[in-house]
């Protein structure tokens, strides 16, 4: 058991497969509210075990709830940053990239999703595009593993970098201050 707990967070555009990518590592799908299963959007964040000590949350894609990205991005140790590979790079791609450079996170890993779509040439040239916009970023020495969430083909692989960074992820600092991240609150009539 470790001391202390990991959490692991995804950011990336909207329908670029991170839900299904957490299915795939865990088992467990992170959207649970009955308005993300009709939609097939994640609208809130998910939370998903994975193992004893890590805790892996799932943010939203959609511009519209980039609010809920960033309280979820806020507290994660390290990040696995998704890009679709029928896709390649999109607008909230870049907003994550620039909320995650905000929040100083520097453990990395970039997961290519939906190899299964696309030809070897395609996403080579998705992953050049990737390193290019990776450049001069915390980004840019992170490994990049192209996965299939549907075949699970590079989900074992990922699953090997995932568990190295967690292994090198130390123990939080006790900075002698406390922060308290509010997702939400609700007003009580009355």
């Amino acid at each position: 058991m470790r001391e202390n707990h990991i959490v692991v967070g995804t950011a990336g555009h909207i329908d670029h497969g991170k839900s299904a990518l957490i299915k795939a590592l865990t088992g467990v799908d992170p959207d649970r509210l009955k308005e993300e299963k009709e939609r097939g959007m994640t609208t809130d964040l998910g939370f998903v075990f994975y193992g004893d000590d890590v805790t892996i949350i799932d943010v939203p894609g959609h511009e519209k709830f980039v609010r809920h990205m960033v309280a979820g991005a806020s507290t994660i140790d390290f990040v696995m940053f998704v890009i679709a590979a029928d896709d390649g790079i999109m607008p909230q791609t870049i907003e994550h990239l620039e909320v995650l450079k905000l929040l100083a996170i520097k453990k990395d890993v970039v997961v290519i999703t939906k190899k299964d779509l696309v030809k070897d040439d395609w996403l080579q040239i998705v992953i050049d595009e990737v390193k290019k916009i990776m450049r001069d970023t915390f980004l840019q020495d992170a490994p990049i593993i192209p996965v299939s969430s549907i075949t699970k083909e590079g989900i074992d692989e990922l699953k090997k970098v995932l568990d190295e960074l967690i292994t090198q992820t130390a123990a939080k600092k006790d900075r002698g201050i406390f922060r308290l991240c509010i997702d939400r609150c609700f007003t009580i009539k009355g």
